[in-house]
């Protein structure tokens, strides 16, 4: 079998799995069993000749061979929904971006970005979506998003090791505050001291967003009251007085009432980097405004300090 008789659905099914990391995730998003999307992944890799995921324990890793099928899929796929969209008499989407954002830049950077965007180019359309870093890193990978706006910690490595690496913009740095209730002794200042952590009842964040809700580096174990996944709902905690909170100076903007949001002097500097993540190669008009507005909204955005 040659790789010129590959079918449209493994390709569909090959793409999707770069994207979620696992047969598993693949397979719920698409609505098929785990088998059958084993099988539609072996039926493309025997047309190929050579392996083009690699299994581990935690998910799927392409191959080199892997890496130029998904950067031909994605194309290929691509081309044949347009041509569908056309044949149908739909309207032509060659203007529409597809964006991925992490959990707090869609309280306020986001939202602020398209409003502007809508403004100034509103013949551009935007489909967004909320992800993990990794999740929006092989989206991009995959071809299913042009743009990522993406967080990173220190030393700021790429955010993955395939090849070709990702083009990355930082738009801000900033270091990492605290949200306290408006009535708790620690908001009577304009800053918090480091010192001044010591002993407080924490809301942490859930799954591998915990860094993001108990202060990274502190020197005592931390006393966790609640835990909760959303950024909403850690704020409202917070303005209720059930604890204190890891948040970005960004949400200070969009903070619920009875909470402040401080910046931390002392201790370790605890930066973390606003980047736009895409892969190489030209840069349609379109992303390209998507990413200005971004742009924008980073340095607009109210620095705490």
């Amino acid at each position: 079998m040659a790789f010129t008789d590959a079918s449209l659905t493994a390709l569909r099914v090959f793409r999707e799995v770069a994207e979620r990391g696992t047969l598993t995730a693949a397979a719920a998003a698409l609505g098929y069993t785990q088998s059958a999307v084993s099988r539609q992944i072996a039926s493309l890799e025997r047309a190929a000749g050579a392996p083009l995921l690699e299994r581990r324990h935690d998910g799927v890793r392409l191959t080199p061979a892997g890496r130029v099928v998904i950067r031909r899929a994605a194309s290929v796929v691509d081309q044949i929904d347009a041509t569908a969209r056309e044949l149908a008499g739909l309207p032509d989407e060659h203007s529409t971006v597809r964006f991925g954002w992490f959990a707090s830049a869609g309280a306020g950077l986001v939202p602020q970005a398209l409003v502007a965007l809508r403004e100034t180019h509103p013949a551009i359309t935007v489909v967004t979506r909320e992800g993990s870093t990794p999740a929006l890193v092989r989206a991009l990978r995959a071809g299913t998003l042009d743009l990522a706006l993406i967080a990173a910690a220190p030393p700021f490595r790429p955010p993955d090791s395939e090849t070709p690496a990702l083009e990355l913009r930082t738009l801000a740095e900033r270091g990492l505050c605290v949200a306290v209730p408006a009535t708790h002794p620690l908001a009577r200042g304009d800053f918090v001291d480091i010192a001044d952590l010591h002993g407080q009842r924490w809301i942490a964040g859930a799954g591998g967003d915990k860094v993001m809700g108990v202060r990274p580096g502190l020197d005592e174990r931390p006393e966790i009251a609640h835990t909760a996944r959303d950024w909403l709902a850690k704020l409202n905690l917070v303005a209720a007085g059930c604890g204190i909170t890891t948040a970005p100076a960004s949400l200070a903007a969009v903070a619920p009432a009875g909470v402040r949001i401080l910046p931390v002097h002392g201790g370790p500097s605890e930066q973390r980097r606003l980047m736009l993540a895409r892969l190489p190669g030209a840069l349609p008009q379109a992303v390209a405004r998507v990413a200005e507005a971004l742009r924008l909204a980073a340095v607009e955005a109210p620095a705490l300090s």
